[in-house]
């Protein structure tokens, strides 16, 4: 009696609570709530979250009702005025919820995306017709048609014209190789990616299948296509999973991964298609431009770059926009100032001896931070420049204000590793510049790594406008659109899904605690959970991630946690693939935001390898796995178990017990990471071969037992039970309703959030999301925006700040104030590219000039040293003379002595006796004689230049030389221009004829001297590229403190960079000619120029 008292207690509450959150669905505001307390009798018993220390009674989900003392009183409502009041309510929300989708599809059809994606169904109807022909192909044939297309090319027909056959080719492939034929709109997505555009793809649509439409088609100029991903695991997924199309039909396709060997990756880069992700192509590019022979180069000489799809191309260009590419070298110094800065900052306080802006992570010390830093650092000046401390206690007190364990970093084995905020993975290779990673080793007690110092840098914006084409994917890049026009000239079309999205996005709600907020999502998941359905909590660290999972561990429900941790990092496939099955609840960080495609009842081609991995792997290794699980027993628990059939069960066991031979017999030691690593092989062997010859193989009689094949047979039979188990599964989550996504807080754009809402309604699936901000989450601290007129309306209604409201109001000022981020974010990666472009000239100078002089002829070797001996002498006469002033006002002692400071011992001999009077009478003989003989031209009565110009190459050499004098638009007109001319010819003869001559004196072959040369010019070029960027760097941050006079910092920027990049030249030019001169005037003593 007792027990069914309390089961009609839950399921009135339920029902209530499922009216009640219909009821609020449909916009209606609830003024009061009451939390309402009852028996949990559900069974088994961890279906009903306990909380620890009571026995009889939780807290359940809030119902929203009135309460008692108003119920009672004579204002309440009848039961028949309340059911009138909710149909009424229904029925308003219904004609809203009607008129909304007559509006979205005017603003559809007046949309110019709508008329774009119309006009690209006329593609899509030439695919189709061709479509039939393709069918009847062969293999051979099929394969055969890559050759035919590039025929057609080379005969004069363009891309376009092969476009829609070509797409048939690429559908017909995928339909053998994949079993998947690439849908309509799928067409039009690789339409788009071939016409430089960006597509914006829903969630599951494939966007993976449709790149190959696009890669395949440019692929066909041999010019090498790069297919961009954003981490290496995407990256060989994609080679080995779309590969089979591209081999298929005869291309070569490349992986690049980390790791690699440069033979390696000069052989992938070699390949039609090459995948790989940003920062491997990023870090290639840097390193070949610091190359010191062209065998160390990996890309394509002299044209690396033809055409790019960028997966995920907002977070590659935008998200990751704001942090360059950094090569860098050791500085070894400093590093016991940062522990003595640390404890400075433990000393000083916030809002008293300092102050923060959030907003830009800037920190100011006040007149009492300073005078106490001072005092404890025992110096009289913080910024003494012989005993420099303000730039540690500055970075010092960034550490400890800004960078937090477990949000911006993460500690293992001794190291400060930082966690992308982005997508939430552990970068391990990547360390903050400017010493602020020294600074949270030193917070954080660990060993002190060496500053670095810039060797090379790029961002990613000025890596990807080196592509004469480029195109990206994404499900996120509509919000961001004028950034991508601005920036790069990529409009973003918007392609229609496969089936409609019938995804339900619940009202945003705003807690005015974070206290509040989290027990509401709390609440939420368990009454997801109890229902059955599916949910994925998105958090937007490690800290939030873990707090929210001990909440659930004291209400015992049962959940996963994907974070940068270690222990969960490593089954993230695993967790993703079951994040889909019933009962599954997943708390993830940012990492499931891209890149995962969530599949209601479970992924059964992960969940059969679980299998196989489970049954296996005891027999293959003693080794047990090298990371912590945490929870799996519980979660396990709650999952229904998969048949897996008697066929199955018996290739398990066959398989097994040849593991347990192979190990024994051949003596085979498997670590569990090559036991693992195996198995993965295997199972791609069942992917990439027929049936048929896998049980040939598996078959065959020989010395060797057929582990691999056997292996790969049984994942086949094992996924075929799991496909049956996961469709099964799949329709009762679409039941229940589908995949409830919950945001704990909104992000600095609305695209992170919208990538989050993505991972529910897949190819039309159900699904909901729900989003709850509290007004004390970091993005509303951070921007210091106003919220207290919330809080007051919070409390004013619900006398309760623990309680949330909803509605349109809410929402939207909420998204006012995501807007105002956005805003200025955009505004910071604007500054930041404007300022690139300045450095992407120069780098882009640089980079050339490094590659001409790397993979260049030994001649042009020879004539980049001739110019730069000739832009030399052009400095010094320029500097010293003044076409328009006679000869007598120039400065021709101080033109001597630089010239001859510059020629060295090499010029000792011929022209040290020249005087300045000596030089003036020569220059007026010239200036008054009608003709010279410009092929045996030289000063009168002033040494002759050795004869070294013989022969045509060197006549024609030294007749371009004046050609260009002559043509110099830098030259003033004045009439003494023609006398100034000629001096830079002399002067730039006698010193190319003199080292030349001493070169051929030397007696080495023509090899050993461009070595030498080519040595020399790299080296000296890469020293001041080197000091460029740091003194660039530093110019940056310089700059900005010129807006108080009312000077633009951008236009600052470039005057000084040019300036600076002048200068660097002019040195580089000065240095490499002084080491060059001073080598070969005594080659033997000079070999330490070239070791050190």
């Amino acid at each position: 009696m007792h027990t069914e008292s309390r089961t009609k207690n839950q399921s009135n509450l339920d029902s209530a609570y499922q009216r009640t959150r219909t009821d609020t669905e449909n916009g209606r505001k609830i003024n009061e709530y009451l939390m309402a307390t009852v028996p949990a009798p559900l069974n088994p018993s961890f279906f009903a979250p306990k909380p620890p220390n009571r026995h009889s009674v939780c807290y359940t989900k809030p119902i929203f009702i009135f309460p008692t003392s108003l119920a009672h009183s004579p204002l309440s409502l009848s039961r028949f005025q309340r059911c009138y009041f909710s149909v009424n309510t229904a029925i308003t929300a219904s004609l809203k919820e009607n008129l909304g989708n007559l509006r979205k599809r005017a603003t559809d059809f007046t949309s110019l995306n709508y008329w774009v994606v119309r006009d690209y169904y006329r593609l899509v109807e030439s695919v189709n017709a061709v479509e039939p022909q393709i069918q009847k192909l062969s293999d051979e044939q099929l394969s055969a048609k890559t050759v035919e297309f590039r025929r057609r090319l080379r005969q004069g027909e363009t891309l376009a014209d092969i476009q829609a056959e070509a797409f048939t080719v690429v559908r017909e492939a995928a339909r053998r190789k994949l079993g998947m034929r690439h849908f309509d709109v799928q067409i039009i997505g690789g339409a788009v990616l071939h016409d430089g555009s960006i597509a914006e793809m829903k969630t599951g649509e494939g966007k993976t299948l449709v790149s190959t439409l696009a890669a395949y088609l440019n692929a066909l100029t041999s010019e090498g296509v790069h297919v961009v991903t954003v981490n290496d695991y995407l990256a060989q997924r994609d080679a080995e999973w779309m590969g089979r199309v591209h081999r298929c039909l005869g291309l070569s396709v490349g992986l690049i991964q980390k790791g690699m060997t440069a033979k390696e990756r000069r052989s992938n880069y070699r390949c039609d298609i090459t995948y790989t992700n940003n920062s491997e192509l990023g870090f290639d590019y840097l390193r070949d431009n610091l190359a010191g022979n062209s065998e160390q180069l990996v890309m394509r000489w002299p044209k690396p770059f033809h055409f790019a799809i960028v997966d995920e191309v907002d977070s590659v260009l935008i998200d990751e926009g704001r942090n360059p590419l950094l090569i860098s070298g050791e500085a070894n110094k400093d590093a016991a100032r940062y522990p003595v800065a640390a404890k400075v900052a433990e000393l000083l306080v916030r809002g008293l001896h300092y102050n923060v802006e959030l907003k830009d992570n800037s920190v100011e010390l006040t007149e009492e931070g300073i005078a106490l830093a001072e005092m404890a650092l025992e110096t009289n000046d913080l910024w003494d420049e012989n005993d420099p401390w303000a730039r540690f206690v500055v970075n010092a007190l960034k550490a400890k204000e800004f960078y937090r364990r477990d949000v911006q970093y993460i500690v293992r084995n001794g190291k400060a590793l930082i966690i992308n905020e982005l997508t939430g993975r552990v970068e391990e290779k990547r360390r903050w510049s400017e010493g602020i990673h020294q600074a949270v080793e030193a917070k954080e007690g660990l060993q002190i790594q060496a500053d670095s110092v810039v060797v090379a840098q790029i961002t990613y914006q000025s890596l990807f406008k080196l592509y004469p084409k480029l195109s990206g994917m994404t499900g996120t890049a509509k919000t961001e659109e004028k950034e991508f026009l601005k920036m790069f000239q990529m409009p973003v079309i918007e392609v229609p899904t496969n089936l409609p999205n019938i995804r339900k996005d619940l009202p945003i709600q705003a807690f005015a605690t974070a206290r509040g907020k989290w027990e509401y999502v709390r609440q939420e998941i368990e009454y997801m959970f109890r229902q059955g359905r599916p949910v994925l909590v998105g958090t937007t660290s490690v800290e939030n991630s873990e707090y929210l999972s001990d909440l659930l561990k004291q209400w015992e429900i049962p959940h996963n946690v994907l974070n940068a941790r270690p222990k969960y990092a490593a089954r993230e496939a695993e967790i993703i693939a079951q994040a889909g099955r019933k009962y599954a609840i997943t708390i993830s960080t940012n990492m499931a935001g891209r890149g995962t495609d969530i599949i209601l009842g479970g992924n059964p081609k992960m969940l059969a390898k679980e299998i196989v991995d489970d049954s296996l792997l005891s027999f293959l290794t003693r080794e047990a796995p090298d990371v912590e699980v945490d929870g799996q027993k519980n979660f396990q628990k709650v999952m229904s178990k998969i048949k897996v059939g008697s066929t199955s069960l018996a290739l398990l066991a066959k398989t097994a017990l040849m593991a347990k031979y192979v190990g024994k017999s051949e003596g085979k030691s498997w670590t569990f990471q090559d036991a693992k690593s195996m198995i993965s092989e295997s199972v791609e062997m069942s992917q990439s071969m027929d049936v048929n010859e896998l049980e040939k193989l598996a078959n065959e009689e020989s010395e060797m037992y057929p582990l691999g094949p056997t292996i790969a047979l049984t994942y086949l039979s094992v996924l075929k039970d799991c496909e049956v188990h996961c469709l099964h599964e799949g329709s009762e989550v679409k039941r229940l309703g589908g995949l409830h996504v919950i945001g704990t807080s909104l992000h600095e754009s609305r695209r992170i959030d919208n990538q989050l809402r993505g991972r529910a309604g897949r190819q039309g699936d159900p699904g909901s999301t729900r989003f709850m901000v509290s007004l004390q989450d970091e993005m509303f601290q951070k921007f210091n925006f106003d919220t207290e007129w919330a809080v007051k309306l919070i409390s004013r209604i619900t006398n309760d700040e623990d309680i949330p409201i909803e509605g349109d109001a809410i929402v939207k000022q909420l998204l006012a104030l995501q807007i105002n981020a956005e805003k200025y974010f955009f505004g910071i990666r604007k500054s930041l590219v404007e300022f690139d472009e300045v450095l992407e000239v120069q780098r882009k100078h640089v980079y050339d000039l490094r590659q001409l002089i790397l993979t260049g002829d030994n001649e042009s070797c020879s004539q980049h040293i001739s110019q730069y001996m000739q832009a030399v002498v052009d400095e010094i006469v320029f500097g010293n003379a003044d076409p328009l002033k006679h000869p007598r006002s120039w400065s021709l002692d101080k033109l001597l002595r630089e010239f001859i400071i510059i020629g060295g011992k090499l010029l000792d001999g011929s022209f040290a006796g020249v005087t300045e009077e000596a030089l003036l009478k020569s220059l007026l003989q010239l200036h008054e004689s009608s003709s010279v003989d410009i092929n045996n031209f030289y000063l009168p009565n002033l040494p002759k230049p050795p004869n070294v110009f013989r022969g045509i190459r060197r006549k024609c050499h030294s007749l371009k030389r004046w050609l260009v004098i002559c043509s110099d638009e830098l030259t003033k007109n004045g009439g003494y221009q023609t006398t100034t001319n000629l001096l830079r010819k002399y002067l730039g003869d006698l010193l190319i004829a003199s080292y030349w001559n001493v070169v051929q004196e030397s007696g080495y072959d023509d090899a050993y001297v461009k070595e030498i040369e080519r040595a020399v010019l790299l080296k000296t070029l890469d020293c001041f590229w080197r000091d460029h960027l740091i003194n660039m760097n530093r110019l940056s941050s310089a700059v900005n403190v010129r807006s108080f006079g009312h000077r633009n910092p951008l236009e600052e920027y470039k005057i000084d960079g040019c300036r600076f990049f002048i200068s660097m030249l002019s040195a580089t030019r000065r240095l490499t000619l002084e080491t060059l001169l001073q080598y070969w005037s005594a080659p033997t003593e000079s070999h330490e120029l070239f070791e050190s």
